[in-house]
């Protein structure tokens, strides 16, 4: 393949990995490629950066939607007052800890069903394979930076359909699971059986032409894994609050790894955003930071420079492997407990202090969405790993 000469795109934040705007700059080069951007949560990914935003022409980049199909975020407002949390936090935390279930390969012995399960995953043989694994990981949350819990929603503005005040909100951040990830895996290899003369840098970058069967397969199959995410946070949220007797009176959820057919002036273009969230003319939007620091509520400004896109959360600032490295439990607990943040568990790889500053995230993309509410966690789970945090009040 002859490398074209790299096109523009444009960088929001301070400071972004290296790694990053190298990934970034290979995208950039490739032949389908019309238009880029990289959000300030940026850092290294699997061929496009985590925070990198891609517009191509006429085809699909799987690596480019990621590994995790529609990871995606939602929060549900709960209509029960925030000083009951307060009083009988167990109440919360034990259903958080019943009603979704975190780790590699989790699945439920008897799961629940779904629409989504009623849909045809027959189209392709791959999708037809995977649908049992769906089911029986249906509600459950996954490993990494995905979390269950509860915090303070505080509304500033009254267009949200609530007052002005404090909330008790729940917050799930989650995708596919282990249906995506084989998704992803499988059409990324053809992607690459495709194109072998792909320089090194672009290998990860290969894509189907969406006039192509295997295209207009894997486009089938991603926007099924964005319904099955979907189903999935509505199972968690749905069981969290039936456990609790609750209902929710505000809802809003959005996906941050896929890809969306837009236009750019008269050309229809693919824009894929991975790890970055939809920030379209007054889309609203959910961007976390870590489990010790705020999440936001946002309204997106439709910036076309950005392509109608955001940050998705603070992104890393450090590696798993250097936070493994870097980080003790004593350390970590004491600035969850400066937060007055209760950690059922997690892994000392997601420590606060692995994550760059959310409130700098923010403020580096003025531009792009507008805070309408803030979300502070103060009861959050995570996957387990090795010594788990505060569990009832015990380290274990």
């Amino acid at each position: 393949m002859k490398k074209q000469k790299a096109a523009p795109y444009r960088i929001w934040g301070e400071n972004l990995d290296a790694e990053a705007i190298r990934q970034m700059d290979a995208a950039c080069s490739l032949p389908i490629f019309v238009k880029g951007a990289l959000m300030p949560d940026a850092h290294m990914g699997y061929g496009l950066p985590i925070g990198g935003v891609l517009a191509v022409e006429g085809a699909v980049i799987p690596y480019a939607v990621g590994v995790d199909i529609a990871c995606r975020v939602k929060m549900t407002v709960l209509d029960i007052p925030y000083t009951e949390f307060e009083k009988k936090t167990e109440r919360f935390q034990t259903a958080i800890e019943t009603r979704t279930r975190f780790g590699v390969g989790q699945t439920f012995t008897r799961p629940e069903n779904h629409p989504v399960m009623d849909e045809d995953w027959a189209f392709c043989k791959k999708t037809a394979s995977l649908k049992d694994k769906a089911w029986k990981q249906l509600g459950t949350s996954g490993s990494g930076n995905h979390f269950a819990e509860f915090g303070h929603l505080a509304i500033e503005k009254n267009d949200l359909g609530l007052e002005k005040g404090g909330y008790l909100a729940l917050l799930t951040h989650s995708g596919s699971r282990g249906a995506g990830a084989e998704i992803a895996g499988h059409y990324s290899a053809l992607a690459r059986k495709r194109h072998p003369k792909l320089p090194a840098d672009l290998k990860n970058l290969a894509w189907l032409d969406l006039k192509s069967a295997e295209g207009c397969e894997y486009w089938r199959a991603m926007e099924l894994m964005g319904r099955y995410s979907a189903a999935n946070h509505d199972m968690i949220h749905r069981s969290v609050l039936n456990h609790l007797g609750a209902a929710g009176i505000l809802s809003i959820e959005n996906h941050h790894n896929f890809a969306w057919k837009s236009r750019i002036g008269s050309k229809e273009v693919i824009v894929h955003r991975k790890g970055a969230t939809p920030a379209g003319k007054g889309v609203l939007g959910v961007i976390p930071g870590s489990m010790a620091s705020p999440a936001f509520i946002v309204r997106g400004m439709g910036n076309g420079a950005s392509l109608w896109s955001a940050a998705h959360g603070a992104g890393r600032k450090m590696s798993r492997n250097a936070a493994l490295k870097k980080f003790k439990w004593p350390e970590i607990m004491a600035v969850l407990e400066q937060k007055g943040v209760i950690l059922v568990s997690a892994g000392i790889d997601e420590a606060p202090m692995a994550y760059k500053c959310i409130e700098d995230v923010m403020a580096q993309q003025k531009d792009l969405v507008e805070i309408i509410a803030q979300f502070d966690p103060k009861l959050v789970k995570m996957a387990p790993s090795g010594r788990q945090g505060k569990k009832r009040g015990h380290l274990v």
